[in-house]
């Protein structure tokens, strides 16, 4: 990548950050799922940082085992430690592990970029719980126990809380279900946490329209109904899933593939949703409203889903870059829009925004 790396030297000139790093990740085949990702993981500094001081503590203890999340630190050191400010690394020892972990990714098929980053993140919260239950932990900041988690383990017989690692302080939100009967008007409620939120999509909608529709209340009747403990019945109920607790790190994953029943397969929907650079959050609990600014999306190129390619745009001190594998080019701030989707179902452009990663701005600014 010599001459693109010196061509985005030379775009950025005297505003290259001091400190930062702009590596392109080799492709092995077809990997491009996995690098995508990782750029988009790369740019989100808080995870980043506390990655590497993770990664600093552990090289003090010396006899950690190789797993995922020694993987991924390890080459996100690599990458922030390197002289040149451009380049490109092969995240060869990251994605041997990758596929050792998981036969999903073993073979030379596309892969689903979502599918990987939750295999990732929940990874990653394993590996750091497993290390917590050791002893003091390594990197892991002092145990704290979340209120609502809905699973906690028992040890012994006795209730454990879950423990909030530092991917959880990062990217852990918390939805409530709420139900309503409408008979007696108790309502039932239910936390349950999240690490990204799944967005069904329309034609020519936005993001704020997609979380609206997430949000909005269903009447449970007939086959239906809901089993009221109060009632001790089944009586018609309403209900909706609110966002609790927002996260610091907002992934929204829109459902671009739909398993259309009459095909028998898979179908890539093109719809155009937009998302906004600064996006607001109304439907949670939390009093006041909460902010994010947009810093990463994870593009999906190609008419359908079982082939195709995935690129990032991704914000560094605010200018964006576009990763494509080994290839890093800067681009305008309005390029964003191009991976908003298609107005018509066939058109040609088939870039299409799939995962968003949006920071809060109250994160930012404490």
């Amino acid at each position: 990548m010599g001459a693109t790396g010196s061509k985005l030297e030379k775009a950025l000139g005297d505003q290259f950050p001091e400190g930062e790093r702009y590596f392109g990740l080799e492709n092995f085949g077809n990997t491009c799922y996995c690098n995508s990702v990782l750029q988009a993981l790369y740019f989100c500094v808080p995870f980043r940082e506390q990655l590497l001081e993770y990664y600093g503590n552990g090289k003090n203890t010396g006899d950690v085992e190789e797993n995922l999340l020694t993987c991924l630190a390890e080459l996100f050191m690599q990458i922030s430690t390197q002289k040149k400010k451009t380049g490109v690394i092969a995240p060869k020892r990251f994605v041997q592990r990758v596929k050792k972990e998981n036969e999903l990714f073993r073979g030379y098929m596309h892969q689903d970029a979502h599918e990987f980053l939750n295999f990732l993140l929940n990874d990653l919260v394993d590996i750091l719980e497993k290390e917590a239950a050791k002893g003091p932990a390594e990197g892991l900041s002092p145990p704290q126990k979340i209120v609502n988690g809905p699973h906690g383990g028992h040890v012994n017989g006795v209730k454990k809380e879950p423990l909030v690692t530092w991917v959880h302080k990062n990217f852990q939100g918390i939805l409530t279900n709420e139900t309503r009967c409408l008979r007696c008007e108790t309502v039932t409620a239910r936390d349950e946490t999240f690490l990204d939120l799944s967005l069904d999509i329309e034609q020519n909608s936005s993001i704020t329209s997609c979380l609206k529709n997430f949000s909005s209340t269903e009447t449970l009747n007939a086959e239906d109904k809901f089993f009221c403990d109060k009632c001790c019945s089944l009586q018609e109920a309403q209900k909706r899933m609110k966002i609790k607790k927002p996260p610091h790190i907002l992934v929204i994953h829109l459902k671009r593939f739909k398993y259309m029943e009459q095909l028998g397969r898979y179908k890539k929907l093109s719809y155009r949703v937009v998302f906004p650079l600064e996006l607001k959050l109304t439907n949670t609990m939390e009093d006041a409203d909460c902010e994010y600014s947009l810093f990463a999306v994870v593009v999906h190129v190609g008419s359908g889903p079982n082939h195709g390619h995935y690129v990032s745009l991704v914000k560094s001190h605010n200018h964006w870059l576009f990763f494509d594998d080994e290839n890093v080019e800067m681009i305008e701030e309005s390029a964003i829009q191009t991976a908003f989707g298609s107005a018509q179902e066939y058109a040609s452009n088939t870039d299409h925004g799939y995962i968003l990663f949006y920071e809060s701005l109250a994160n930012n600014s404490s």
